[in-house]
């Protein structure tokens, strides 16, 4: 009888920590993932979008799918070359995308935000309703290296949502409007 009561005591003080530990574990878990959605991937050249702000090129112009389709896309290398046959053309980046254009590939860039396949998103309602670009992906403009501002995770895209006109609200947290 009494080593049953001496692991009855022994599991009374042990629950508590073994909670705590798995509780520290989730939280530590939840902000590495976080991290990680939030860290710049590794881009094959050094692509300065601060040069671009400064010269007044607009986030459409390089990325025009945003209003056409689902996704804003990466611009095309014929894009690049377009302008820069005759704008910076001895830079040592600009020489790279020449590179690429030379070897007839597509120069194969990191996505920088992106979303789980069972999510449905298209920038095109966004756009509509005037949201900004700079209102998901921050003033990449002013980023030396672009990298995701925030996680883009279902709590982020409802807390907007929920935040908008009340007649909208219940089209917009419906969860079909997301999830095809």
């Amino acid at each position: 009888m009494g080593q049953d009561r001496t692991r009855t005591v022994r599991s009374r003080i042990l629950w508590p920590f073994l909670m705590i530990a798995i509780l520290l574990m989730v939280v530590f878990a939840v902000l590495i993932s976080r991290q990680i959605a939030t860290a710049a991937p590794e881009q094959p050249i050094a692509f300065k979008h601060q040069v671009h702000a400064e010269a007044e090129v607009e986030c459409l112009f390089c990325h025009p799918n945003a209003l056409r389709s689902d996704i804003a896309g990466i611009p095309s290398v014929a894009r690049c070359v377009g302008c820069h046959q005759t704008i910076a053309n001895d830079s040592p980046n600009v020489k790279l995308v020449f590179d690429y254009w030379e070897r007839n590939e597509p120069i194969p860039w990191q996505a920088v935000n992106n979303m789980p396949d069972f999510v449905f998103f298209s920038h095109q309602p966004h756009l509509g309703a005037g949201v900004t670009c700079e209102t998901c992906h921050g003033n990449v403009g002013e980023m030396v290296v672009v990298k995701p501002i925030i996680s883009m995770d279902m709590g982020w895209c409802l807390d907007c949502h929920l935040d908008q006109p009340q007649e909208n609200v219940a089209r917009l947290t419906d969860c079909l409007a997301c999830h095809k």
